[in-house]
């Protein structure tokens, strides 16, 4: 049994994510979520945040939380590059709609997965968190790793106290 959410598709079974690279690996967030990439810029570091959430950005009036994946995961940290981006994404919880930065090592590009294709995350036991994969797809040459991006970034809403970092609406 799985505790990831099933994939929203349109009427043809298929649907677009951005795919990106953390390592050697390429993972992919629904691109209905991304809201825009920008380049790497240097952050507001916010104190007590968690070893994760590098800090905030100032997009356009409102605060944006920006979560380092790479952090996140619990992979090597790598220098920050001319092709180290921020992707901006919405993320939804019971508190709401939220926008928040993730970095990641490269974006790759724009791929229509087939809902058929997608394959569930293996369960990798009780340690091992894995319900913010909602499944594996082969994307060519690739394994693509779906992110949950509610259920990957959504926990940092609680850990930010809610009010730490409210954008401005």
């Amino acid at each position: 049994m799985s505790a990831n959410g099933p994939i929203k598709t349109t009427g043809d079974g298929s649907h677009q994510v951005l795919t990106f690279v953390l390592g050697n690996e390429t993972y992919g967030v629904d691109i209905l979520r991304v809201q825009e990439i920008r380049g790497w810029s240097s952050v507001t570091k916010i104190p007590h945040a968690p070893s994760h959430v590098l800090g905030v950005l100032n997009l356009r009036g409102s605060i944006v939380p920006i979560v380092d994946l790479r952090m996140r995961f619990a992979l090597d940290r790598a220098e920050y590059t001319a092709v180290t981006v921020i992707i901006v994404v919405a993320v939804m919880s019971a508190a709401g709609r939220r926008d928040f930065g993730v970095v990641v090592d490269g974006v790759s590009d724009v791929v229509d997965v087939n809902t058929e294709e997608v394959k569930a995350a293996p369960d990798l036991g009780s340690r091992a968190g894995t319900d913010y994969i909602r499944g594996l797809v082969p994307v060519s040459d690739r394994m693509v790793v779906l992110l949950d991006i509610d259920r990957l970034i959504g926990t940092d809403l609680t850990s930010l106290g809610g009010g730490a970092a409210v954008a401005a609406a």
